[in-house]
């Protein structure tokens, strides 16, 4: 009989994105018009589990949606992209999680998010799903859910040595560091700074970094920098790898390609500097397209451009 093909598990929100499209971001107090608005699926436990998918590796989401309409056609519309929704609860009278984005011409964007159903994913629906996160090669978390949830999450993964991903956004504090195994931290420059105090600048860092690491009981660490190269620091070896060149149109999403991209390449047993190089791909064409999760790219987009970086 064929291999099973590799297992991605994400614990993580379901947004509903409403984006408005501007010339600028507005300063504290300024009103801004916009120029164009759309209504899109989001939320980076979602973004990243279409994320993975599209790199062909079997996907479950575990979360939380509300029981209203359009939580009930964002879970078709995840059905339809691959993505087991098995996991996901329907939280009555509470509303489908939502965003709000504003994108400047450039493609920066400032987002708030009213969390909705996604506040209700509790430590004992992630024990209900437990056997979804210890049927899977990796489990993928992020914190736009309760870090109860994250954190047991994170505990059902390590009772069964399933490799975990951590991309620890919108950053919190709290997290209780050091208390769980966490295989690969995946931030950006000032997540990187709010956890370290400082933001590493190249693999010279690396006997700086690793003690502070082993407190935080991180293995290994990924920093992405936007266009400039991603800095990996792992336990014995720390390398940088280059960014594909692309002019962004909408930089929404693009941390959320990289870290699906990242977890199902994990998957399916490629080695870190490859995985890391296949994200930085999959993050960089997200940037052509607008919105979270329609210009993910798949794998075959991915591969044609593995070779240009």
């Amino acid at each position: 009989m064929p291999d099973s093909p590799p297992k991605v598990a994400v614990a993580g929100s379901l947004n509903v994105d409403y984006l408005a499209f501007m010339n600028r971001l507005p300063v504290p107090g300024e009103t801004v018009a916009a120029d164009d608005f759309e209504i899109r699926f989001g939320g980076k436990g979602a973004n990243q589990a279409i994320a993975a998918a599209r790199q062909e590796v079997d996907v479950c989401l575990i979360g939380a949606a509300g029981d209203d309409e359009i939580g009930t056609s964002y879970l078709n519309y995840l059905a339809n992209e691959g993505v087991d929704i098995g996991g996901i609860a329907r939280i009555e009278e509470i509303p489908t999680g939502s965003a709000f984005i504003s994108i400047d011409d450039s493609g920066e964007n400032t987002i708030v998010v009213a969390g909705g159903a996604n506040g209700y994913v509790e430590g004992e629906h992630i024990r209900s799903e437990a056997p979804r996160i210890q049927e899977a090669d990796v489990l993928l978390v992020q914190f736009e859910i309760p870090l109860s949830a994250v954190t047991e999450a994170l505990r059902v993964a390590n009772r069964k040595r399933i490799v975990t991903v951590v991309n620890p956004s919108p950053f919190r504090a709290t997290f209780p560091w050091g208390t769980v195994r966490i295989d690969f931290l995946v931030v950006n420059e000032g997540e990187a700074g709010a956890l370290l105090d400082f933001v590493p600048g190249g693999p010279a860092d690396a006997p700086h970094l690793r003690s502070r690491l082993e407190d935080l009981g991180v293995q290994t660490l990924i920093v992405t920098r936007g266009s400039d190269s991603t800095l990996v620091f792992g336990p014995r070896e720390a390398f940088e790898v280059d960014t594909l060149a692309v002019l962004p149109l909408d930089t929404v999403g693009a941390g959320d390609a990289f870290a699906g991209c990242l977890a199902a390449r994990l998957a399916g047993g490629e080695g870190l500097p490859d995985a890391v190089r296949a994200a930085n791909c999959a993050g960089a064409l997200t940037t052509l397209g607008r919105g979270a999760q329609d210009p993910i790219p798949d794998r075959e987009w991915v591969e044609q451009h593995i070779g240009q970086i």
